[in-house]
């Protein structure tokens, strides 16, 4: 018998197959172990101002947990191992994606912070050799210890005349400064306030960092961009600011090597003169890769030496080792001169403040530059923990709560407490990059560790040998202001002391 023909057996087969098939989707599926849900993102939008703390409360209660949102699951996890397997092990299948691309391109474009595959080893690549030069290295030393003496000289007349000074403020013009320099190879000067342009750029750059990552939680911005209305409307003006002088600067500086017949000009140390020495002089990909150099240098640096100063004041016998410290290894009593003392300064002698290592070291274990960092699964994926990832979820680990977890650091977590980096003998010990997450992990690694190492420690070394560090209002607990990067809301209000050098 053609069992084709039997309608009735053919759909007593059709029923038992389509059962099976489905016992056997709920069997999978069943296998599947998903993190527990901790709220949405909703909850987030609510509690945006003090996002990061609301992250580390549920941390804190699960080391993995899910938010749900109306597009796609997003999980979060605190877990050191799947932290590895996220950054290292699996590194393949969690990049930036279409998601964090379409959020971050209008300000970094295609940068090395918001691209994947061939776009980002290209990048890669390229600075990894860059940064790696002896002569960029040697450069940025000397514009360092420049921009460290010409601070010096504004805090020396604030401590004359007993004024009150935003460390955050000056730290970020200090930095924007050193990295102009570094970057494009100009003076940009904003700490002497000579630069209405640079001014207007930094406040935008800011902004900009701001209202990109309320995107995260803003699931209309789209729809916002698109009718050009309330945060996406002034984003757009944010971006054409800081676009329209970062294309001058590069369109000035192709024109100046193009026709100089001075050859020395192709041998400057700063990295868009080694950009165009090469063959690449597309402006939009220049004027990307600047910015990221940018934000990774400027922001970073200058928040965590902001937080590093708010920390030394809280702690004052920390402040009174660093100087110890440095005073024993810097041979800087005797130095009057900021600028003097700042060209002692070698690379050799900045990495034997151990001490002053583990005390910015420990403010980016609290107070991390980049308090959260997301990927998105490209396919269905199991974490080490056992919890399942779907394809198209952003995954998100969190240093600012993982610097907070007693489980990963002991009882003493929330305190300032530099020694936990030092051995018996006082040499600096590092952690585990999963663990310690400030500078991310893996192939993604952030390539300018060293160098932001070095900037904090010429910065600090010059500052705290002349000067003493004191809260305006002794009683202020600081609270950051949710951007992309911690920078500390309101700014940082000190008062500086001059110190005896004798």
């Amino acid at each position: 018998m053609d069992i084709l023909s039997n309608s009735v057996l053919f759909s007593a087969l059709a029923l038992v197959f389509t059962l099976l098939t489905v016992q056997f989707l709920w069997k999978n599926k069943a296998k599947k172990k998903y993190a527990p849900v901790a709220g949405t993102i909703f909850n987030q939008l609510l509690n945006f101002k003090r996002l990061h703390h609301y992250m580390t409360e549920l941390a804190a209660k699960h080391t993995t947990y899910r938010l749900l949102s109306p597009f796609r699951n997003e999980i979060y996890t605190s877990d050191p191992v799947n932290v590895e397997y996220i950054l290292k092990t699996n590194f393949e299948n969690y990049g930036k994606g279409s998601y964090n691309y379409n959020i971050l391109k209008d300000l970094l474009g295609d940068g090395i912070f918001t691209v994947d595959g061939e776009k980002w080893r290209q990048q890669r690549k390229i600075s990894s050799y860059e940064f790696s030069t002896k002569i960029l290295r040697d450069f940025s030393i000397r514009i360092f210890g420049k921009n460290a003496a010409k601070l010096a000289k504004i805090l020396s007349d604030a401590a004359a005349t007993n004024q009150t000074i935003d460390i955050q403020d000056l730290s970020m013009k200090a930095t924007l400064d050193s990295m102009f320099q570094v970057a494009f190879g100009v003076e940009l000067d904003s700490m002497c306030g000579s630069s209405e342009e640079g001014k207007k750029f930094s406040i935008a750059f800011d902004d900009a960092s701001a209202m990109t990552l309320f995107r995260y939680v803003d699931i209309l911005w789209k729809i916002k961009k698109f009718l050009n209305i309330g945060s996406e409307a002034s984003m757009k003006k944010k971006t054409k600011i800081i676009n329209d002088f970062v294309f001058k600067i590069i369109h000035t500086k192709i024109e100046l090597m193009e026709s100089s017949k001075d050859k020395s000009l192709m041998k400057r140390e700063d990295i868009l003169s080694r950009f165009l020495k090469g063959t690449e002089n597309d402006p939009i990909y220049l004027r990307d890769v600047i910015l990221s150099v940018i934000i990774a240098g400027k922001d970073t640096t200058a928040t965590t030496f902001s937080w590093f100063i708010y920390l030394l004041c809280k702690h004052p016998s920390v402040q009174d080792k660093v100087v110890n410290e440095l005073r024993e290894l810097a041979n800087a009593k005797k130095i009057a001169n900021f600028a003097d003392f700042a060209e002692t300064l070698s690379e050799e002698v900045v990495e034997r403040m151990q001490y002053l290592h583990a005390a910015i070291t420990e403010t980016l274990r609290i107070y991390p530059a980049v308090p959260v960092d997301g990927k998105i699964c490209s396919s269905d994926d199991t974490l080490p923990d056992g919890y399942s990832v779907r394809k198209g979820d952003l995954v998100v680990y969190q240093p600012y709560a993982m610097g907070r977890m007693k489980c990963l650091w002991g009882d003493d977590a929330d305190q300032f407490r530099p020694e936990r980096w030092l051995d018996e003998n006082g040499v600096f010990q590092p952690q585990s990059p999963f663990k310690f997450t400030a500078f991310q992990a893996g192939p993604r690694i952030c390539l300018g560790k060293e160098f932001a190492y070095r900037q904090l420690k010429i910065f600090a070394t010059v500052l705290l040998n002349y000067f003493e560090f004191k809260l305006s209002d002794e009683k202020r607990i600081a609270h950051y202001r949710t951007m992309i990067t911690l920078h500390i809301d309101g700014g940082l209000q000190v008062r500086v002391l001059h110190r005896n050098i004798n």
